[in-house]
Parts: C-alpha cells; structure tokens; sequence
C-alpha cells in the first residue's frame, strides 16, 4: 500500500464501511494496492466505477434487467467513494458524484423491490432522496434515513433492504451539505428542519403510513437523526449509529480527512466559523426530549465518534433505550455489521408494527 497518509486513512477508517456498503472486495484491494497518491484516489474510483457502468448498459441493452441493476448499483457506489472525501478537487469530485447519482437513478427500477427519485421541498429548495417500497403492501410503514458527513443516499442499497425485507419502506434522502444537496446547501445543525420537511411530503402519500414512521441515521446522521426525534413526536422509533452527543467536543480529534470534508460541506468561511457550526451540533439542550424508542449502536473501537458518546445519549433520553456497544467494532461497526444491521432492522419492524418480523 502507498506510504500517503490519506490513503492510510481512508482504508484504516472506511475499508470495512466500503466494503459492507457494496464495493467489491477484489475492486477495493485492486484500487487501494494501485495508486501511490491520494490525489488518484478520485480517479482511480471513477475508472473501477466506468467498468461497472459498462457491464450495467450493456446489460440494459441486451434486457438482462436483474443483472444491469446489480452492476449500475456496484457503479455508483464506486464514483461514491471516489467522490466522497475528496474535497480537494471540487471539479474532479463532482464528476465522479455525478456519475454515482446517475447510476443508482438509472438502477433504480430494475433493483428488487424498485425505487424512484423524489423531491421533498424545504426552505425554498430541494432536498433529493430515494422511494423504496416492500412488495405487496399497499401501506407499508416507512423508515426516513438520514445521512452522514460523507455518506449520501448512493451508498445505501445494503442498509435500506434489511428494512424493506422486514415490511418497511424507506425514504432515503440528501439533506442540507449531504450529496446531492452539498453544493447548493450548507450542513444544518438544526436538522429537525429538514426532517420535518420530509414528514410532510411523507404526510401527503396516500400509499404509506403516515402514522408509522421510524427514523435511521448512520455517522454524523446518527447526531440528526436523535435531534429530529426530539422535535418531532410523530416519530415512533429511532437508530443512530455511531453518532456523536456533541460534534464541537470531538471536532478536534476526528480525521483529517474529516475535518477537510466538514469544512467544505459547512462552507464554512475560515476556522472560527467552523468551530461556531461544530458547536451548534449537540444534544445536550434536547436529548431530554426524545421520548420515543431509541436504539444506539456505537463501537467501542470507534476512532471517529468515540463510544462514550453513545452512552452519553442513552443517559440523557426520557424513553425506552437500547445501547448496543460492540466491543471489537470501529465506526458504525461496519466491521461487525452481523452484530446490529438484522438486530436493528428486527426491532425496528417491532416498534413500527410491521407485517413482516
């Protein structure tokens, strides 16, 4: 492997995320064993993602559906994680992002159960997300996922179908500095606006019900998703996985890479501006009114968000609480994902009411 620190990194922290999220085991060490620079990063991601695409419209092509949703899906996450912590060349990282939205939309209905693209208005814009529905429930209750700092809806076909498998639908979505949103908008502490923007849309189909929603967040999303839990009691039950109590006290200590992403993706304008964001991202005035059901992942070799914060939640909600600390996991555990991902989806379809269980 290259000496490049950045490189080290990115596969010290996100090979097993990477990996479990959908990139190709064999694709993730050819790439990673290939290049000697971070700056080939984004490069040599889009190059593994174009023989993807390919393999996809060729599929398409010669109507070989299942099998053109597989490879455009592989795609996209591919021009994912060449684009996602690659902030240095907003050019090249946008390309790459492009091309990922471009086939995940293209795989959509062709994937098993079919998706389609949605535009949910808030604040005068657009937020982006994604429609998954299970086969065969005219009604299904619906799980809103909520990204991270570098995460977008892209990346997400492995987390939403241990949900739709269980009778739940999923409404994965772009918020305000998350993929498709990034550009146009920065991040929002304040994330409750945003979800209460979708619980509307979400409030205005007649083919879900509006009267079970759950509410999963992974990383940075596992700091939103808790708070939008807090400001909206319509929310029946709650995930947050690896999310930190208080993004300002850890600011210091997260990944370089990281904190690189987290300024771009705040616009912030200079260091004081992004301390000032950071520390507006906190649980600590609202914890207290969570009072659904909330289930905390975190693990205890988390290098990112460390697990204490975790803790600090569960000890701070007024409802019922479930602390799953996995002991060998680093963040998200995606390295241990067999610990939590069936187990959450199972207690999400509990607290929701779903058919299937």
């Amino acid at each position: 492997m290259s000496d490049d620190s950045r490189i080290k990194a990115a596969v010290s922290h996100w090979a097993a995320r990477m990996v479990s999220n959908g990139v190709p085991l064999a694709d993730f060490q050819d790439v990673t064993n290939s290049i000697d620079s971070w700056n080939d990063w984004c490069k040599a991601w889009s190059e593994r993602g174009r023989v993807h695409e390919e393999l996809g419209r060729r599929a398409i092509s010669e109507k070989r559906f299942i099998s053109a949703g597989e490879h455009l899906t592989t795609a996209g996450v591919c021009y994912h994680f060449g684009k996602f912590l690659f902030v240095q060349d907003r050019d090249q990282m946008k390309e790459a992002h492009l091309a990922a939205v471009r086939c995940r939309l293209d795989a959509l209905p062709y994937i098993d159960p079919p998706g389609i693209a949605v535009d949910v208005p808030w604040s005068e814009k657009i937020l982006k997300g994604i429609l998954r529905k299970p086969a065969g429930q005219p009604k299904p209750p619906v799980v809103i996922m909520t990204m991270g700092l570098d995460s977008a809806k892209e990346e997400m076909d492995s987390n939403e179908l241990v949900f739709l498998k269980r009778g739940m639908a999923t409404l994965t979505f772009d918020g305000p500095g998350q993929g498709e949103c990034e550009y146009t908008m920065p991040i929002c502490p304040e994330y409750e606006g945003p979800v209460g923007a979708v619980l509307d849309w979400i409030g205005m189909r007649d083919d879900l019900d509006n009267g079970n929603i759950g509410i999963w967040g992974v990383s940075l999303g596992g700091y939103y998703a808790p708070r939008a839990a807090a400001f909206h009691p319509d929310i029946k039950a709650c995930i947050s996985l690896s999310g930190p109590f208080d993004w300002g006290e850890i600011l210091d200590s997260i990944p370089a890479l990281t904190r690189s992403a987290f300024f771009a993706r705040s616009m912030s304008r200079d260091e004081k501006e992004l301390r000032r964001i950071a520390d507006r991202m906190t649980l600590k005035d609202c914890a207290s009114d969570i009072r659904c059901p909330i289930n905390i992942v975190t693990g205890k070799l988390d290098e990112v968000v460390p697990s204490h914060h975790g803790k600090r939640l569960a000890d701070r909600v007024s409802g019922p609480v479930y602390l799953n600390i996995i002991e060998d996991g680093g963040h998200v555990a995606n390295n241990r994902g067999y610990k939590y991902r069936t187990q959450s989806a199972d207690w999400m379809a509990r607290q929701l009411g779903s058919e299937e269980t």
